[in-house]
Formats: C-alpha cells, structure tokens, sequence
C-alpha cells in the first residue's frame, strides 16, 4: 500500500511538473514570437511531447493563453508586491515598481512580453490581464490620489496617469524594434540607462517641486551687499 501511495504521489508530482513546463514554454513563446505565430504542434515538439499532452491539461490553445495570463498576472502582481513591501513612502514607492519591473525585464523578459501580447490582443486576453491586476492598480490609484491631495504631486486623472507611466515603462523595455530604429541597442547597459532616464522623466513630470523660503528685505540686501563686496575683493 505504501508503494502504490508513493508512486501515486510521483506520478501526480511528475504530472505537475508537466504542466508547468507546458505553461513555461508557452509564456516564452507567446510572449517573444506572439500569440498567433505559436502552434500548438510547434510548442508540443519543442517540449518533446506529444500535443495530446498539452490538450490533457489545457484543453484549447485559448484556455492554455487564459492559464498563462493568471500565472504571469500572478507572478507579476507579487514582484510589485513585494517591491512594495521594502520601500518607503512618496516617491520611493514609485521608484520601486520602476525598478521592479526593470528587473523583471533584466531577468524574466517573456513576463513582460506576455503582457503586451495581451495587451495587443485586447479582449478576452487584455480584459482578462487587467481583471488580474485590477487589485494592484486600485492601490496605486488611491497612492497616487493621496499624493496629489498631499500636493506632492501634480493633479491628474490617477488611472489615466497609471496608464501613462504603464505605457512609457513598459514600451521603453519591450519595443525592441523601435529602440533599434533610434539607434538603442537591447543591452544590459543600455537597460540601466533607460531605467535612470525614465525615472529622471517620471520625476520631472510628477512630482511639484517645493517652493523655495521667500527671504526677507533685509535678508535680501544683505545677500546682495555681500556679493558685492565678495566681487570687490576679487578684482
């Protein structure tokens, strides 16, 4: 009996395991070559399986996208999450989720190659990916709400805003083509640069600068005479 428990408990694991590297083959291909350029034969081969197999566990290539989307939704919501977690308040928390995705697309690029190819697609994948992250995006709307009350940063619409910066990160990483034709290389290098330069822009554009202390008269005549005779002494 405990040999039958045992090979049972092999056999579901191994089952598992199956499906797993069935979603990962899918997430890589879907998100690098597209969805539509993927066949379920091509993907059965490249795995070594029969395509019976895949259709075992996803019974449709549309069922096997809707199971890819939820890992990858899910996988990506806890990257932020967790980016979250071990930041700050204000600004630091934007700067968190920038970088987190950077790293995502330094170490995990067909993550966030899966999520423009559902965003292509439109529905039922895109709705579906947003539904995902709908939890996600409700946080960062009420964050950046109470930044803007706080006057920290500048008054706008906060989920057109999210859908702003979405599309500036994630196209600064994925849109391999477009930043060859403005001649930038997909490197590593080139990848730190880009993160540092978006936030440079995210910056610039969201957040209100303080205002500098209004000086006295007094205060300012001073400063004045003292530059003057600070010039004096110099000639």
């Amino acid at each position: 009996m405990a040999n039958t428990t045992q090979t049972s408990r092999g056999s579901s694991t191994s089952e598992g395991a199956t499906a797993e590297r069935i979603l990962d083959a899918a997430l890589g291909a879907f998100g690098s070559r597209g969805y539509e350029a993927v066949s379920l034969d091509a993907l059965a081969e490249g795995l070594g399986i029969r395509k019976q197999s895949i259709l075992y566990w996803f019974p449709s290539k549309e069922l096997l996208l809707e199971a890819v989307i939820d890992r990858s939704a899910g996988q990506l919501a806890a990257a932020l999450e967790a980016s979250l977690a071990a930041a700050g308040d204000g600004w630091s928390r934007v700067e968190a989720v920038v970088r987190s995705v950077f790293r995502l697309a330094a170490r995990r690029p067909e993550l966030l190659g899966l999520v423009r190819e559902a965003s292509r697609l439109g529905p039922p994948a895109a709705t579906r990916l947003i539904a995902a992250l709908d939890p996600l995006v409700e946080r960062a709307s009420s964050f950046l709400e109470s930044e803007m009350d706080a006057g920290r940063v500048r008054r706008h619409e906060p989920r057109l805003l999210l859908l702003a910066i979405y599309s500036t990160v994630v196209g600064m990483i994925t849109e391999v083509e477009v930043l060859r034709a403005l001649g930038e290389e997909p490197t590593a290098r080139s990848l730190v640069r880009r993160r540092q330069e978006i936030l440079r822009l995210l910056r610039s554009a969201l957040l209100v600068e303080p205002a500098a202390p209004a000086r006295a008269a007094g205060d300012q005549d001073g400063a004045a005479g003292g530059r003057g005779r600070v010039g004096l002494g110099g000639v």
